[in-house]
């Protein structure tokens, strides 16, 4: 099982059909469990999937369109039924103030778990943790809604060879890797010259927008892209009037960001078959799927080491 994977929970747009759930998404990454735009049903295919709500310990909500936030108020009273032993953070655009708090309220319960509201107002960092940030900017739909990046802090590859010939070993490496700098025989050793810069995965969450600039920002060479796909490119015209992206304008944008690996997600009810999505994004990007509920989908794995 790999320990930073996506899993669908649902994977239909604005109404579940009878093979597809509402939407939802399960981002694992190491200890965390980024929680995605939970629609209806989000509790139901957790169960499915074999997660428990105590594996959640954020949620992140793009907009408050029904079919990306119903499933909230469920999920909060879980946490509080299964008592939840973390803080779990709640990210959501600031403007759907009057929403959070309905969803979060909804039905009377014993609220025991702490639920931490972090409402976005701009584009810029969320949470910087030890060894991710996680990030939000505002994509084009019809209400205000944000896309997702989390990414993993580069660090340092050692060299065993330049350790020793440093006359490091020890302690004193894990000095060097705690401050970075490290005095031997008097001289200054810094982190950079014993190693590689090693650029860390990353992650983005793209949903419910037309082609722009901040879609393509998130997207910047993230080894996987999660993005909506609701039409194929014969709608291109409906898609543009209702704030969303073709199968084809989501391969673009990734081919465009330099993305590794592309999951088209959030199918209109129009269609049973998402083959023909896969068949369309393929002019770009090689490394595509069309997500099926409960399906898991790693994260590539990066094997070789970037420039300083």
């Amino acid at each position: 099982m790999s320990n930073r994977e996506l899993i669908v929970l649902g994977s239909a747009s604005q109404v579940p059909t009878r093979h597809r759930n509402h939407n939802a998404y399960f981002l694992r990454w190491e200890d965390e469990g980024i929680l995605f735009d939970p629609g209806e049903g989000t509790q139901r295919q957790m169960t499915y999937a074999g997660l428990s709500s105590r594996q959640v310990t954020r949620i992140c909500i793009t907009h408050f369109h029904g079919d990306h936030a119903l499933g909230l108020p469920g999920i909060i009273q879980r946490l509080s039924l299964d008592s939840a032993p973390h803080p779990v953070e709640v990210y959501y655009p600031a403007s759907g103030q009057v929403f959070y708090e309905r969803l979060r309220h909804a039905t009377p319960f014993m609220d025991k778990a702490t639920i931490v509201p972090r409402p976005i107002a701009k584009d810029g960092v969320l949470a910087r943790t030890k060894g991710f940030t996680l990030s939000a900017a505002k994509l084009e739909h019809s209400i205000d809604t944000f896309g997702f990046r989390l990414e993993e802090h580069a660090r340092v590859q050692l060299d065993p060879s330049r350790l020793a010939a440093h006359g490091l070993s020890g302690p004193r490496v894990g000095e060097l890797q705690r401050r970075g700098v490290v005095e031997v025989d008097g001289r200054t050793v810094r982190l950079e010259e014993v190693g590689e810069k090693r650029e860390g995965q990353s992650f983005a969450f793209i949903m419910d927008t037309r082609p722009c600039a901040n879609a393509a920002r998130l997207a910047e060479g993230v080894d996987l892209l999660v993005c909506e796909s609701t039409y194929l490119d014969s709608e291109r015209e409906e898609a543009h009037g209702h704030f969303h992206m073709t199968a084809l304008q989501a391969a673009e944008l990734a081919r465009d960001a330099k993305v590794r690996r592309l999951a088209l997600t959030h199918f209109s009810q129009r269609y049973e078959d998402t083959a023909p999505f896969v068949q369309e994004a393929q002019v770009f990007v090689s490394d595509v799927v069309a997500v099926r509920d409960l399906d898991h989908v790693e994260v590539p794995k990066r094997s070789r080491v970037a420039q300083s």
